[in-house]
């Protein structure tokens, strides 16, 4: 994610750290490759410029150049502006309603309709409500079947009326079965239209003053840049929404959309998506955006993700195997499964503070683990719990079994023993070593 951007902010600054003085001169040269850097990651030309005009108002009146370390205080201008550019603090979602009605809009093919289902999702879980998906798109075949198959995934039901192609009346019905099945949220997945469309733009125009959501939200593709940005206008115009959904921000190697949708069309970024699991949501913190961009990691939403998945007891029992040498496959295998439901294991590393840069060139994918549980599923209970009798012929035993080589078994034993060492070298940093233990899982 914003891979591309971080790269080129990084080497901005880095023009700063090749002089001994900082002046006027070499912080004016390294605003001018920010701005390049914005540029290149597809932000308006006007938006970047006057994103570095503010930065360097404000460099001045803060006298970095006098500063003991100017570096350092310019990078944290350009953080705290980036995080102001893209909306300064998260914004809640409106469950107002008796049901909430929240309406689900965008173009074709942004993932409207996996978003619905991670959002019924996000507000069962993390709001505790009991939310019902209304199936409103009557064009796109299969886009009922779709988004079915994803209710059950999640146990929340989907409202839909077959052979029904008014989009008006399903919504209304469905809002009104979902009050009397006791629904308290009612989430409308609306067919994706184009916003040159003048037909489609009116029809959701029309479903919107009808329905009157507590909460319209604009879905858009983050990996189409500036294009997002001005389907958003496009559609502010009509509905007047209350925020965007950036979709597909774990493939966008820019951030373009990110940095510009806010001040194009000042409604905030309430969510992104980051795959396509339907836990894959996160609601959109602009200042631990703006870290992430800038390489400083994302710890706050690491720790949030990690305590959603360990309870303290967990917690206290690992640290205590781990402090008496105790950590065996069985303890190993049930931390793989909790970092698998914390999401993509490259995003999770990104997040550590000096990891971005570590991480880059190493590929891990969502089957990064899959290899080493069924190595670690073909060994009993007993070589799980005591791996120092992993002997020559058990072994042999456990490749076969697993479908693997000899050398891969021995080589994640290998890794399971420098595994334990790491978790002991992470309270000091040792970033290289899990990147190095990363690279030879892959």
């Amino acid at each position: 994610m914003f891979e591309n951007l971080t790269d080129k902010l990084e080497k901005a600054f880095h023009i700063l750290k090749g002089h001994g003085k900082i002046t006027e001169v070499n912080v004016a040269d390294t605003l001018k490759e920010v701005r390049r850097a914005l540029l290149d990651a597809d932000v308006n030309f006007k938006i970047a410029k006057e994103f570095t005009n503010t930065v360097k108002e404000k460099a001045i009146g803060q006298k970095v150049l006098t500063s003991l370390q100017p570096g350092q205080l310019l990078i944290k201008i350009v953080r705290d502006e980036m995080a102001m550019l893209m909306g300064g603090q998260a914004s809640d979602i409106n469950l107002q309603g008796s049901p909430a009605v929240i309406l689900i809009a965008g173009l074709q093919g942004s993932g409207k309709t996996t978003f619905s289902a991670k959002l019924a999702n996000y507000i069962k879980r993390k709001k505790g409500r009991n939310p019902m998906l209304i199936a409103a798109d009557v064009y796109r075949p299969a886009a009922i079947d779709q988004l079915k198959v994803l209710g059950q995934q999640i146990n929340v039901p989907v409202f839909s009326i077959p052979d029904n192609r008014n989009p008006v009346d399903i919504a209304l019905k469905g809002i009104e079965e979902g009050k009397k099945l006791g629904h308290n949220v009612v989430i409308i997945d609306t067919a994706g239209r184009l916003s040159i469309d003048e037909q489609m733009m009116k029809e959701i125009e029309q479903i919107h003053k009808n329905v009157k959501p507590s909460e319209t939200l604009f879905v858009v593709d983050s990996m189409t840049g500036q294009d997002a940005v001005n389907t958003a206008k496009a559609f502010n115009e009509v509905l007047d929404y209350d925020g965007v959904v950036l979709t597909k921000l774990d493939g966008d190697t820019r951030g373009g959309a990110a940095l510009s949708i806010r001040s194009t069309v000042n409604k905030p970024i309430k969510f992104v998506g980051l795959g396509e699991k339907v836990d894959a949501l996160d609601v959109f913190h602009p200042d631990r955006m703006a870290d992430r961009i800038l390489g400083m990691g994302d710890v706050v939403s690491l720790v949030e993700r990690a305590q959603e998945q360990y309870n303290e007891e967990e917690a206290r029992k690992l640290t205590k195997k781990i402090a008496t040498n105790k950590f065996d496959f069985e303890d190993f295998f049930t931390q793989i499964q909790q970092i698998k439901k914390m999401g993509n294991v490259k995003d999770l590393m990104g997040m550590i503070p000096g990891f971005s840069k570590v991480m880059k060139d190493i590929d891990i994918d969502d089957n990064a683990f899959k290899h080493v549980e069924a190595i670690i599923q073909s060994m009993t209970p007993q070589e799980r719990r005591n791996p120092d009798i992993l002997n020559g012929s058990r072994k042999k035993r456990i490749a076969m079994g697993s479908g693997r080589d000899i050398t891969e078994v021995n080589k994640l034993i290998k890794q399971f023993e420098d595994m334990k060492k790491m978790m002991k070298m992470m309270q000091s940093g040792g970033a290289r070593g899990l990147a190095g233990m990363m690279r030879g899982m892959r």
